[in-house]
């Protein structure tokens, strides 16, 4: 049981890992050595979590979420094998946990009179300075 809080626990075999080669630097271990980790789970029908989890997981993964509802994970940040799964399950219980917190609802608030006020006085005091700026008529002689 991998565990995300006290309180809910994720089964191991919900958990699937693939290691795949790793871009960038590294020379001939790059090239050889499978390193980078691969931490897929499918969260449209993981049992372990509770419905309104899964949709906000599935919000705030965003493009990490295929269309068939598994998030996939990659960690390629170390050379060896063991701490990229280590460092895809830590982002991974990340994600979860901050999915589990409900979102604070949106209070509707309006904008006090004064500053409704304010905000008409700059807008005239602008509006007045863009008038003063085209050609002036000139009545005088030179």
């Amino acid at each position: 049981m991998f565990e995300i809080t006290p309180s809910i626990h994720i089964n191991e075999n919900e958990l699937g890992f693939t290691f795949i080669r790793a871009d960038g630097p590294g020379g001939q271990n790059v090239n050889k050595v499978a390193t980078a980790a691969q931490l897929r789970f499918d969260v449209a029908n993981s049992p372990s979590l509770p419905d309104e989890v899964k949709a906000r997981l599935i919000k705030l993964a965003g493009k990490r979420v295929t269309h068939g509802g598994v998030l996939i994970i990659e960690a390629r940040r170390y050379r060896a094998q063991e701490q990229n799964k280590e460092d895809a399950l830590e982002r991974f219980r990340k994600l979860v946990r901050i999915s589990l917190e409900k979102p604070k609802p949106r209070k509707k608030t309006r904008p006090t009179k004064a500053s409704q006020e304010e905000r008409i006085r700059q807008k005239k005091h602008k509006g007045k300075i863009k008038r003063t700026r085209g050609l002036q008529s000139f009545d005088g002689e030179w």
